[in-house]
């Protein structure tokens, strides 16, 4: 019974995750398809443990029957063999539906960045999983591809944007681009730009710097991180962390004290604020 209550507690919370549109604060959108899977599957498997259950309630009205379903039982349980080991296994597997339902999903902002820091190309500050590392400015790919595929990926990009002297940003390609700012700076110096994002304003000696911002995802949360660029607002405006604004400008190249190094920036020659998305993430396709 309990194994079919948790199988469609599965079914159910990816079902709701679907309906109410929270799972692309989970996951890459492009894998929805997964989760799609992973929903049928845990609906197919519930229907198997309920025709067990049933089939294993008529049993015991026969007593032999009964002992010999229950020592069937037990030597499926890999072990398993006490009450409290089994109530262990439950609550383990029923913590992602008690997390999912109980948990409110909220979107990201500034106080996350404030909080954390960011630092470039990645921090050294872990996510949980050894090989996830929490991202920041740069969204790098590298880390999923051998070198020769990742560089061929990037050829692809850059014969795709290299060309243009405007490069319009938007949600789909939202992260390829930035990746490919940073990766060939110099080739993109010069080039009109176009994007939208939240601003993050951090101190750097007696100023002020800003960044535009989109909070990213490249498979998953785990490996979810804050990407944009340093802009250079016009001194006529007054801007204000989490603001959203859509801006025009040049890219350019400066000297960014705190990293020691240059960084790709924008000039900016037009802005429009604006309200923020629904859904506040970019992904990365592949």
């Amino acid at each position: 019974m309990l194994r079919f209550l948790i199988l469609s507690g599965y079914f159910e919370l990816m079902m709701y995750l679907q309906v109410s549109g929270k799972l692309d604060q989970y996951i890459n959108v492009h894998y929805r398809y997964l989760a799609i899977l992973s929903m049928i599957l845990s609906a197919l498997l519930a229907l198997v443990q309920l025709y067990v259950w049933v089939k294993s309630d008529s049993a015991k009205r026969d007593h032999d029957e009964h002992h010999q379903d229950e020592h069937h039982h037990e030597e499926h349980d890999h072990g398993l063999s006490t009450p409290w080991q089994r109530g262990i296994a439950y609550v383990l597997l029923a913590l992602p539906i008690i997390v999912g339902t109980l948990f409110p999903t909220v979107s990201l902002d500034t106080t996350i960045v404030e909080a954390k820091g960011f630092n470039f190309p990645v921090s050294k500050e872990s996510v949980g999983d050894p090989e996830m590392q929490t991202q920041y400015l740069k969204p790098d790919t590298s880390i999923y591809f051998n070198k020769s595929d990742y560089l061929d990926q990037m050829n692809q990009l850059k014969a795709k944007y290299g060309d243009k002297e405007k490069i319009t940003i938007t949600d789909e390609n939202y992260l390829e681009i930035m990746e490919l700012i940073y990766n060939y700076p110099s080739e993109f110096i010069g080039k009109k730009i176009s994007y939208e994002g939240f601003v993050y304003q951090t101190p750097n000696g007696e100023q002020e710097d800003s960044f535009l911002f989109r909070f990213g995802i490249i498979h998953c949360v785990a490996d979810s991180g804050v990407f944009g660029l340093l802009t250079h607002m016009p001194d006529r405006i007054s801007i204000k962390n989490d603001e959203w604004y859509k801006v025009e400008g040049t890219i350019q190249s400066d000297y960014y004290e705190p990293f020691k190094r240059e960084i790709p920036s924008v000039e900016v020659s037009k802005e429009t604020k604006v309200a923020a998305p629904k859904n506040q993430y970019v992904y990365r396709s592949f």
